[in-house]
């Protein structure tokens, strides 16, 4: 890619995986520039990261758009043009015994809210859209108008475990719970799952007897400062390409998966 990757970025809290990405760009480890950041979060400390750099910056409050909906449901409408029930069955989030008023209230509000980050999104053009500690789950609704092209996905997710072990919210909490010897974060594309994405790149550490959470944590984002803004690099390069494998067994089972493979870099040669 000639031109600089234009790189957009959502986030939840105090930004610091956003931090380590803008110092990438800053510095050319990253050919690419963040054009803005997005928040469902009012009180997002990452925000003002944002705003010191003159980056354009907004906010969906999804817990607005919840209390808003718990309070008149039947008020409720979403998008134009949104089957709801189509989206809902492609969806793999949510199992289907769960409680279907829950079920309804989630996937309700989550379109509500992705429409409204949409909005923002389509008058600010980027190429990458990073989840830099974004905290919401997306629904099929939101990805599918973002991977335009199925073949070639732009969601791009850190996260603090070494997939496909500890998918959800607290990696590393999982991680030390579970008395791992080894911990690490993981660099995928997101899927219609929390977390089952195509995974992109991974760094692991040594766990010591004598870590705690805190450490744990510690070592984690130091490493996830590292590999984010690589990964990004790779995507800009268009070294990037998800293929999908096919796993044959003896018993005559088949499994599919779609993996990254990391193209070497223009003019070298593979081998």
């Amino acid at each position: 890619m000639n031109q600089k990757l234009r790189i957009g970025a959502l986030i939840s809290g105090s930004g610091t995986n956003l931090q380590a990405i803008l110092e990438a760009c800053e510095s050319g480890q990253i050919s690419g520039d963040v054009t803005f950041v997005g928040s469902d979060n009012p009180e997002a400390s990452g925000l003002q990261r944002a705003s010191e750099r003159k980056i354009p910056t907004f906010v969906v409050d999804y817990k607005a758009i919840i209390r808003k909906y718990r309070h008149h449901p039947a008020g409720f409408h979403t998008p134009d043009g949104v089957d709801i029930d189509r989206m809902i069955s492609r969806q793999q989030l949510i199992s289907d015994t769960a409680d279907p008023a829950a079920r309804m209230q989630f996937f309700y509000t989550r379109v509500a809210a992705e429409s409204q980050l949409l909005s923002h999104m389509a008058a600010r053009p980027f190429d990458l859209l990073v989840l830099a500690g974004f905290m919401r789950n997306l629904t099929p609704y939101f990805i599918d108008r973002v991977n335009i092209d199925p073949d070639h996905p732009r969601i791009m997710n850190i996260h603090p475990a070494l997939l496909p072990a500890f998918a959800g919210i607290d990696g590393y909490g999982d991680t030390v719970r579970y008395g791992c010897k080894v911990g690490g974060c993981t660099v995928h594309f997101i899927d219609y799952g929390e977390d089952t994405g195509p995974i992109i790149g991974q760094k692991a550490f040594a766990i010591k007897p004598e870590d705690t959470l805190e450490t744990i944590r510690k070592k984690g984002l130091a490493l996830e400062w590292q590999l984010y803004p690589a990964c990004i690099q790779l995507f800009a390069e268009g070294r990037l390409r998800v293929t999908e494998t096919v796993q044959r067994f003896d018993n005559g089972t088949e499994y599919r998966r779609k993996i990254v493979r990391i193209l070497p870099p223009h003019g070298a040669k593979s081998r």
